[in-house]
Protein backbone atom coordinates (compact mmCIF):
# COMPACT_ATOMS: atom_id res chain seq x y z
CA UNK A 1 0.00 0.00 0.00
CA UNK A 2 1.24 3.48 -0.85
CA UNK A 3 2.02 5.94 1.98
CA UNK A 4 -0.94 7.77 3.56
CA UNK A 5 -3.42 5.15 2.34
CA UNK A 6 -3.92 6.57 -1.15
CA UNK A 7 -4.14 3.20 -2.93
CA UNK A 8 -7.86 2.76 -2.28
CA UNK A 9 -8.49 6.34 -3.34
CA UNK A 10 -6.61 5.94 -6.62
CA UNK A 11 -8.40 2.69 -7.40
CA UNK A 12 -11.80 4.24 -6.67
CA UNK A 13 -11.01 7.29 -8.84
CA UNK A 14 -9.78 5.11 -11.68
CA UNK A 15 -12.91 2.94 -11.59
CA UNK A 16 -15.31 5.89 -11.38
CA UNK A 17 -13.57 7.93 -14.12
CA UNK A 18 -12.06 5.45 -16.58
CA UNK A 19 -11.98 7.88 -19.55
CA UNK A 20 -10.71 10.92 -17.66
CA UNK A 21 -9.12 13.66 -19.87
CA UNK A 22 -6.85 14.86 -17.04
CA UNK A 23 -4.11 13.62 -14.73
CA UNK A 24 -4.41 13.48 -10.94
CA UNK A 25 -1.27 13.74 -8.84
CA UNK A 26 -1.52 12.93 -5.13
CA UNK A 27 0.43 14.33 -2.20
CA UNK A 28 2.44 11.13 -1.73
CA UNK A 29 3.96 11.37 -5.22
CA UNK A 30 1.71 8.78 -6.86
CA UNK A 31 -0.53 9.68 -9.77
CA UNK A 32 -3.53 8.59 -11.78
CA UNK A 33 -2.59 9.04 -15.45
CA UNK A 34 -4.80 10.75 -17.99
CA UNK A 35 -6.64 8.68 -20.54
CA UNK A 36 -6.49 11.49 -23.10
CA UNK A 37 -4.11 14.36 -22.29
CA UNK A 38 -5.47 17.41 -20.55
CA UNK A 39 -4.35 19.32 -17.46
CA UNK A 40 -2.82 17.93 -14.27
CA UNK A 41 -4.58 18.45 -10.96
CA UNK A 42 -2.15 18.16 -8.07
CA UNK A 43 -3.60 17.46 -4.63
CA UNK A 44 -0.97 18.84 -2.26
CA UNK A 45 -2.55 17.39 0.88
CA UNK A 46 -5.64 15.45 2.06
CA UNK A 47 -7.16 18.88 2.86
CA UNK A 48 -7.99 19.26 -0.85
CA UNK A 49 -10.33 16.28 -0.65
CA UNK A 50 -11.64 17.48 2.69
CA UNK A 51 -12.71 20.78 1.13
CA UNK A 52 -14.53 19.00 -1.70
CA UNK A 53 -16.25 16.48 0.61
CA UNK A 54 -17.48 19.23 2.93
CA UNK A 55 -18.65 21.53 0.13
CA UNK A 56 -19.18 19.40 -3.01
CA UNK A 57 -19.01 21.25 -6.30
CA UNK A 58 -17.56 24.58 -7.32
CA UNK A 59 -17.23 25.99 -3.78
CA UNK A 60 -15.22 23.07 -2.40
CA UNK A 61 -12.94 22.91 -5.44
CA UNK A 62 -12.51 26.69 -5.24
CA UNK A 63 -11.56 26.55 -1.58
CA UNK A 64 -9.04 23.78 -2.23
CA UNK A 65 -7.45 25.75 -5.07
CA UNK A 66 -7.41 29.15 -3.37
CA UNK A 67 -5.90 27.70 -0.19
CA UNK A 68 -3.12 26.00 -2.20
CA UNK A 69 -4.20 22.45 -1.33
CA UNK A 70 -5.04 21.94 -5.02
CA UNK A 71 -2.87 23.14 -7.90
CA UNK A 72 -3.29 22.94 -11.68
CA UNK A 73 -0.53 23.12 -14.24
CA UNK A 74 -2.67 25.24 -16.58
CA UNK A 75 -5.63 27.35 -15.43
CA UNK A 76 -6.72 27.84 -19.06
CA UNK A 77 -6.72 24.09 -19.75
CA UNK A 78 -8.60 23.39 -16.53
CA UNK A 79 -11.32 25.94 -17.38
CA UNK A 80 -11.65 24.55 -20.89
CA UNK A 81 -12.03 21.07 -19.44
CA UNK A 82 -14.71 22.18 -16.98
CA UNK A 83 -16.62 23.90 -19.80
CA UNK A 84 -16.59 20.98 -22.19
CA UNK A 85 -16.20 17.70 -20.31
CA UNK A 86 -19.27 15.71 -19.29
CA UNK A 87 -18.24 13.27 -16.55
CA UNK A 88 -19.87 9.85 -16.60
CA UNK A 89 -22.67 9.11 -14.12
CA UNK A 90 -21.32 7.71 -10.86
CA UNK A 91 -23.60 5.22 -9.10
CA UNK A 92 -24.11 4.97 -5.36
CA UNK A 93 -21.60 2.13 -4.94
CA UNK A 94 -18.86 4.05 -6.77
CA UNK A 95 -19.58 7.17 -4.71
CA UNK A 96 -19.33 5.15 -1.53
CA UNK A 97 -15.94 3.75 -2.64
CA UNK A 98 -14.69 7.24 -3.43
CA UNK A 99 -15.80 8.55 -0.05
CA UNK A 100 -14.28 5.59 1.76
CA UNK A 101 -11.00 6.00 -0.13
CA UNK A 102 -10.88 9.71 0.65
CA UNK A 103 -11.55 9.12 4.35
CA UNK A 104 -8.92 6.37 4.49
CA UNK A 105 -6.45 8.76 2.86
CA UNK A 106 -7.04 11.28 5.65
CA UNK A 107 -9.45 13.72 3.98
CA UNK A 108 -11.61 14.15 7.10
CA UNK A 109 -8.89 13.91 9.69
CA UNK A 110 -9.19 17.63 10.41
CA UNK A 111 -11.48 20.48 9.37
CA UNK A 112 -9.76 22.43 6.57
CA UNK A 113 -9.73 26.18 7.04
CA UNK A 114 -11.83 28.51 4.94
CA UNK A 115 -9.46 30.69 2.86
CA UNK A 116 -9.03 34.26 4.07
CA UNK A 117 -9.85 35.46 0.53
CA UNK A 118 -13.41 34.14 0.87
CA UNK A 119 -16.25 36.42 1.90
CA UNK A 120 -19.68 35.21 2.93
CA UNK A 121 -21.78 38.38 2.98
CA UNK A 122 -24.27 38.74 5.80
CA UNK A 123 -27.32 40.91 6.22
CA UNK A 124 -30.05 41.73 3.71
CA UNK A 125 -28.86 41.11 0.17
CA UNK A 126 -28.09 44.37 -1.66
CA UNK A 127 -28.68 46.55 1.36
CA UNK A 128 -26.40 49.61 1.48
CA UNK A 129 -24.25 48.10 4.25
CA UNK A 130 -23.91 44.68 2.61
CA UNK A 131 -23.17 46.13 -0.83
CA UNK A 132 -20.49 48.36 0.69
CA UNK A 133 -18.77 45.39 2.31
CA UNK A 134 -19.03 43.22 -0.82
CA UNK A 135 -17.63 45.91 -3.12
CA UNK A 136 -14.76 46.67 -0.76
CA UNK A 137 -13.90 42.99 -0.56
CA UNK A 138 -13.08 43.11 -4.26
CA UNK A 139 -11.59 46.57 -4.68
CA UNK A 140 -9.77 47.23 -1.41
CA UNK A 141 -7.02 44.69 -2.07
CA UNK A 142 -4.41 47.28 -2.95
CA UNK A 143 -4.27 50.07 -5.52
CA UNK A 144 -0.76 48.90 -6.33
CA UNK A 145 -2.04 45.38 -7.01
CA UNK A 146 -4.54 46.58 -9.62
CA UNK A 147 -1.86 48.80 -11.16
CA UNK A 148 0.11 45.65 -11.99
CA UNK A 149 -2.34 44.64 -14.72
CA UNK A 150 -4.46 47.69 -15.57
CA UNK A 151 -3.33 50.40 -17.97
CA UNK A 152 -1.81 53.67 -16.75
CA UNK A 153 -5.25 55.32 -16.44
CA UNK A 154 -6.40 52.51 -14.06
CA UNK A 155 -9.49 51.85 -16.16
CA UNK A 156 -11.13 48.68 -14.81
CA UNK A 157 -13.69 48.06 -17.54
CA UNK A 158 -13.84 46.91 -21.16
CA UNK A 159 -11.31 48.52 -23.50
CA UNK A 160 -12.11 49.21 -27.15
CA UNK A 161 -9.84 47.29 -29.53
CA UNK A 162 -12.29 46.93 -32.42
CA UNK A 163 -11.76 50.54 -33.56
CA UNK A 164 -8.09 49.91 -34.35
CA UNK A 165 -6.23 50.21 -31.03
CA UNK A 166 -3.24 47.90 -30.69
CA UNK A 167 -2.28 48.47 -27.05
CA UNK A 168 -4.31 48.32 -23.85
CA UNK A 169 -3.58 51.99 -23.16
CA UNK A 170 -4.82 53.09 -26.59
CA UNK A 171 -7.88 50.84 -26.35
CA UNK A 172 -8.88 52.24 -22.96
CA UNK A 173 -8.46 55.81 -24.17
CA UNK A 174 -10.63 54.96 -27.19
CA UNK A 175 -13.34 53.57 -24.88
CA UNK A 176 -13.30 56.63 -22.63
CA UNK A 177 -13.52 58.97 -25.61
CA UNK A 178 -16.34 56.91 -27.11
CA UNK A 179 -18.33 57.35 -23.89
CA UNK A 180 -17.72 61.10 -24.00
CA UNK A 181 -18.85 61.21 -27.62
CA UNK A 182 -22.02 59.22 -26.94
CA UNK A 183 -22.85 61.50 -24.03
CA UNK A 184 -22.29 64.58 -26.20
CA UNK A 185 -20.20 66.35 -23.58
CA UNK A 186 -19.88 70.12 -23.81
CA UNK A 187 -17.74 72.47 -21.67
CA UNK A 188 -19.42 73.46 -18.42
CA UNK A 189 -21.76 70.47 -18.19
CA UNK A 190 -22.21 68.69 -14.86
CA UNK A 191 -21.62 64.94 -15.15
CA UNK A 192 -22.25 62.16 -12.64
CA UNK A 193 -19.88 59.18 -12.80
CA UNK A 194 -21.51 56.25 -10.94
CA UNK A 195 -18.94 53.74 -9.72
CA UNK A 196 -16.05 55.98 -10.71
CA UNK A 197 -13.29 53.59 -9.60
CA UNK A 198 -9.87 55.18 -9.75
CA UNK A 199 -11.21 58.16 -11.67
CA UNK A 200 -10.24 57.30 -15.23
CA UNK A 201 -13.44 58.53 -16.89
CA UNK A 202 -13.86 61.52 -14.55
CA UNK A 203 -10.34 62.80 -15.20
CA UNK A 204 -10.53 62.11 -18.95
CA UNK A 205 -13.86 63.90 -19.35
CA UNK A 206 -12.79 66.90 -17.26
CA UNK A 207 -9.42 67.26 -19.00
CA UNK A 208 -10.55 66.65 -22.58
CA UNK A 209 -14.04 68.13 -22.57
CA UNK A 210 -14.08 70.82 -19.87
CA UNK A 211 -16.95 69.31 -17.87
CA UNK A 212 -17.35 69.13 -14.10
CA UNK A 213 -17.55 65.49 -12.92
CA UNK A 214 -18.86 64.15 -9.63
CA UNK A 215 -17.66 60.60 -9.13
CA UNK A 216 -18.97 58.19 -6.50
CA UNK A 217 -17.41 54.94 -5.28
CA UNK A 218 -17.71 52.74 -2.19
CA UNK A 219 -13.93 52.32 -1.89
CA UNK A 220 -11.95 54.94 0.01
CA UNK A 221 -8.59 53.83 -1.51
CA UNK A 222 -10.10 54.25 -4.98
CA UNK A 223 -11.42 57.70 -4.10
CA UNK A 224 -8.04 58.81 -2.77
CA UNK A 225 -6.29 57.63 -5.93
CA UNK A 226 -8.88 59.36 -8.13
CA UNK A 227 -8.42 62.66 -6.29
CA UNK A 228 -4.64 62.39 -6.61
CA UNK A 229 -4.93 61.71 -10.34
CA UNK A 230 -7.19 64.73 -10.79
CA UNK A 231 -4.66 66.95 -8.98
CA UNK A 232 -1.78 65.56 -11.04
CA UNK A 233 -3.59 66.32 -14.31
CA UNK A 234 -4.66 69.77 -13.13
CA UNK A 235 -8.43 69.21 -13.01
CA UNK A 236 -8.97 68.93 -9.25
CA UNK A 237 -11.30 71.92 -9.44
CA UNK A 238 -13.52 70.04 -11.89
CA UNK A 239 -13.45 66.53 -10.38
CA UNK A 240 -15.28 65.84 -7.12
CA UNK A 241 -14.89 62.26 -5.87
CA UNK A 242 -17.03 60.98 -3.00
CA UNK A 243 -17.28 57.72 -1.06
CA UNK A 244 -20.99 57.31 -1.50
CA UNK A 245 -23.65 54.79 -2.51
CA UNK A 246 -25.81 55.61 -5.52
CA UNK A 247 -28.82 55.44 -3.18
CA UNK A 248 -27.33 58.22 -1.06
CA UNK A 249 -27.14 60.89 -3.75
CA UNK A 250 -28.49 64.21 -2.49
CA UNK A 251 -31.01 66.23 -4.47
CA UNK A 252 -28.57 67.32 -7.17
CA UNK A 253 -29.04 67.65 -10.91
CA UNK A 254 -26.70 66.60 -13.69
CA UNK A 255 -26.66 67.17 -17.43
CA UNK A 256 -25.19 63.75 -18.10
CA UNK A 257 -24.88 60.46 -16.17
CA UNK A 258 -22.31 57.75 -16.92
CA UNK A 259 -22.40 54.38 -15.20
CA UNK A 260 -19.45 52.26 -16.36
CA UNK A 261 -19.06 48.76 -14.91
CA UNK A 262 -21.38 49.47 -11.99
CA UNK A 263 -24.76 47.95 -12.88
CA UNK A 264 -23.40 44.41 -12.34
CA UNK A 265 -23.35 45.10 -8.59
CA UNK A 266 -26.98 46.26 -8.35
CA UNK A 267 -28.91 42.98 -8.55
CA UNK A 268 -32.41 42.18 -9.74
CA UNK A 269 -33.92 43.32 -6.46
CA UNK A 270 -32.58 46.88 -6.89
CA UNK A 271 -32.35 47.41 -10.65
CA UNK A 272 -35.58 49.44 -10.79
CA UNK A 273 -34.52 51.63 -7.85
CA UNK A 274 -31.08 52.09 -9.46
CA UNK A 275 -32.61 53.24 -12.75
CA UNK A 276 -35.05 55.51 -10.95
CA UNK A 277 -32.27 57.15 -8.94
CA UNK A 278 -30.14 57.87 -12.01
CA UNK A 279 -33.16 59.21 -13.90
CA UNK A 280 -34.11 61.41 -10.93
CA UNK A 281 -30.77 63.25 -10.86
CA UNK A 282 -30.70 63.69 -14.65
CA UNK A 283 -31.95 67.04 -15.90
CA UNK A 284 -34.68 67.15 -18.57
CA UNK A 285 -33.03 66.76 -21.97
CA UNK A 286 -30.12 64.91 -20.35
CA UNK A 287 -28.39 61.72 -21.44
CA UNK A 288 -27.64 58.53 -19.50
CA UNK A 289 -25.04 56.00 -20.65
CA UNK A 290 -25.11 52.64 -18.88
CA UNK A 291 -22.13 50.37 -19.62
CA UNK A 292 -22.29 46.90 -18.08
CA UNK A 293 -21.99 43.14 -18.37
CA UNK A 294 -25.14 41.16 -19.17
CA UNK A 295 -26.03 37.50 -19.12
CA UNK A 296 -27.15 36.12 -22.47
CA UNK A 297 -28.89 32.81 -21.77
CA UNK A 298 -32.23 32.65 -19.95
CA UNK A 299 -32.27 30.24 -17.04
CA UNK A 300 -28.57 30.51 -16.21
CA UNK A 301 -27.74 31.40 -12.60
CA UNK A 302 -26.65 34.95 -11.83
CA UNK A 303 -23.19 33.77 -10.71
CA UNK A 304 -21.37 30.63 -9.62
CA UNK A 305 -20.26 29.81 -6.09
CA UNK A 306 -16.62 30.70 -6.81
CA UNK A 307 -17.45 34.21 -7.97
CA UNK A 308 -19.98 34.70 -5.17
CA UNK A 309 -17.48 33.94 -2.43
CA UNK A 310 -14.11 34.95 -3.85
CA UNK A 311 -14.49 37.50 -6.66
CA UNK A 312 -17.65 39.64 -6.69
CA UNK A 313 -19.89 38.76 -3.71
CA UNK A 314 -23.53 39.43 -4.60
CA UNK A 315 -22.67 40.64 -8.12
CA UNK A 316 -25.42 39.73 -10.54
CA UNK A 317 -25.11 40.48 -14.26
CA UNK A 318 -28.69 40.86 -15.48
CA UNK A 319 -30.09 40.42 -18.96
CA UNK A 320 -29.92 43.48 -21.18
CA UNK A 321 -33.69 43.42 -21.56
CA UNK A 322 -34.12 43.69 -17.78
CA UNK A 323 -31.77 46.66 -17.51
CA UNK A 324 -33.40 48.37 -20.47
CA UNK A 325 -36.88 47.81 -19.04
CA UNK A 326 -35.85 49.34 -15.72
CA UNK A 327 -34.45 52.42 -17.46
CA UNK A 328 -37.47 52.86 -19.72
CA UNK A 329 -39.89 52.54 -16.78
CA UNK A 330 -38.45 55.81 -15.48
CA UNK A 331 -39.63 57.64 -18.59
CA UNK A 332 -36.25 57.67 -20.35
CA UNK A 333 -36.16 56.43 -23.94
CA UNK A 334 -33.51 54.10 -25.33
CA UNK A 335 -31.59 55.83 -28.08
CA UNK A 336 -28.68 53.48 -28.80
CA UNK A 337 -27.34 50.04 -27.78
CA UNK A 338 -23.95 48.59 -28.72
CA UNK A 339 -22.25 45.34 -27.70
CA UNK A 340 -18.52 44.79 -27.14
CA UNK A 341 -18.06 41.12 -26.17
CA UNK A 342 -14.91 40.54 -28.33
CA UNK A 343 -13.39 43.74 -26.94
CA UNK A 344 -13.84 42.60 -23.36
CA UNK A 345 -12.41 39.18 -24.13
CA UNK A 346 -9.29 40.89 -25.52
CA UNK A 347 -9.15 43.26 -22.54
CA UNK A 348 -9.16 40.32 -20.14
CA UNK A 349 -6.47 38.59 -22.17
CA UNK A 350 -4.24 41.65 -21.71
CA UNK A 351 -5.00 41.85 -17.98
CA UNK A 352 -4.23 38.17 -17.40
CA UNK A 353 -0.95 38.39 -19.31
CA UNK A 354 0.12 41.50 -17.40
CA UNK A 355 -0.67 39.88 -14.06
CA UNK A 356 1.30 36.75 -14.95
CA UNK A 357 4.27 38.89 -15.99
CA UNK A 358 4.29 40.46 -12.52
CA UNK A 359 3.20 37.44 -10.51
CA UNK A 360 5.86 37.67 -7.80
CA UNK A 361 5.05 41.30 -7.06
CA UNK A 362 1.33 40.43 -7.10
CA UNK A 363 1.85 37.77 -4.44
CA UNK A 364 3.83 40.23 -2.33
CA UNK A 365 1.10 42.87 -2.54
CA UNK A 366 -2.04 40.76 -2.26
CA UNK A 367 -0.92 37.36 -0.97
CA UNK A 368 -1.00 34.00 -2.77
CA UNK A 369 -4.71 33.39 -2.18
CA UNK A 370 -5.87 36.58 -3.89
CA UNK A 371 -3.51 35.97 -6.79
CA UNK A 372 -4.99 32.50 -7.33
CA UNK A 373 -8.47 34.03 -7.28
CA UNK A 374 -7.57 36.66 -9.88
CA UNK A 375 -5.78 34.22 -12.19
CA UNK A 376 -8.96 32.12 -12.36
CA UNK A 377 -11.33 35.07 -12.47
CA UNK A 378 -9.65 36.87 -15.38
CA UNK A 379 -9.60 33.71 -17.48
CA UNK A 380 -13.09 32.53 -16.58
CA UNK A 381 -14.51 35.96 -17.37
CA UNK A 382 -12.76 35.96 -20.75
CA UNK A 383 -14.23 32.54 -21.56
CA UNK A 384 -17.67 33.86 -20.68
CA UNK A 385 -17.42 36.49 -23.43
CA UNK A 386 -15.92 34.00 -25.89
CA UNK A 387 -18.52 31.26 -25.36
CA UNK A 388 -21.67 33.37 -25.37
CA UNK A 389 -22.40 33.18 -21.63
CA UNK A 390 -22.02 36.94 -21.18
CA UNK A 391 -21.68 40.09 -23.24
CA UNK A 392 -21.23 43.76 -22.44
CA UNK A 393 -23.40 46.60 -23.66
CA UNK A 394 -23.46 50.36 -23.73
CA UNK A 395 -27.05 51.57 -23.55
CA UNK A 396 -27.76 55.25 -24.11
CA UNK A 397 -31.06 56.71 -22.96
CA UNK A 398 -32.51 60.21 -23.24
CA UNK A 399 -34.65 62.11 -20.74
CA UNK A 400 -37.38 64.07 -22.50
CA UNK A 401 -37.19 67.88 -22.25
CA UNK A 402 -39.35 69.47 -19.59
Amino acid sequence: MAPNGTTALREALGAALPERPFRIELWDGTALPSADGGPTFSLRSPAALGQVLRAPGQLGVGRAYVSGALEVDSVDAALELLDGWNPPPIDARARARLAAGAVRAGALRSVPRVPAAELRPRGRRHSVARDRRSVRHHYDVSNAFFALFLDASMTYSCALFSHGAKTLEAAQEAKLELVCTKLGLQPGMRVLDVGCGWGSFAVHAAARHGVHVTGITLSEPQAQAARERARAVGVADRVDVRVQDYRELPGEAFDRVASIGMVEHVGAVNIDAYAAQLAAVLRPGGVLLNHGIARLRLGDPEAGAFSERFVFPDAAPLHLSRVQAAIERTGLTTDHVEGFAPDYAETLRHWARRLDDRIDEARRLAGPERVRVWRVYLRAARRGFETGFTSIYQLRALKPPA
